[in-house]
């Protein structure tokens, strides 16, 4: 996942927006970490969950890296009122489907899934993103990149 963010970071200019869809643990964060490093932004970069909204300015003269979480926003509204400077960064967008209409004419959306093996995650509960990750690393993924609307 990372490997293919720093590909997809290389070619993201000022004003992309990338929205990234899939369960837990699918490799979201893993690859808009992978994205910030093809953008050559400063890091760490790492799950927004808690603040939602966090930005990685520039380390090479590029576009800032806004990574969104908009897993607890209710609507696109909010998503707006974050007052994000979509004209002059590069926007990703975990749990972003849904969300993201009106605010860009065009957007990438990235559709990651992966086969869980059965090597005891109760999704019952939910999953554990870190154990999810451990258990499963080296679970095959399938990635679907397509240009929106």
């Amino acid at each position: 996942m990372e490997d293919l963010g720093r590909r997809i970071g290389g070619m993201l200019r000022a004003g992309d927006m990338v929205v990234l869809t899939g369960p837990l643990g699918a490799g979201k964060t893993t690859l808009t970490r992978g994205i910030g490093e093809g953008l050559g932004v400063r890091g760490p970069v790492q799950s927004p969950t808690f603040v939602i909204a966090r930005t990685h300015p520039s380390l090479v003269g590029g576009a800032p890296l806004v990574h969104v979480d908009a897993y607890r926003l209710g609507s696109a509204a909010e998503l707006d009122d974050l007052d994000v400077d979509l004209d002059g960064s590069v926007v990703v967008v975990e749990w972003g489907r849904g969300m993201v209409d009106g605010l860009r004419e065009q957007w990438w959306e990235v559709e990651l899934d992966r086969q869980w093996h059965g090597r005891g995650i109760d999704t019952a509960c939910g999953t554990d993103e870190r154990a999810a990750e451990e258990l499963d690393a080296d679970t095959p993924r399938t990635v679907t990149i397509t240009r929106r609307p």
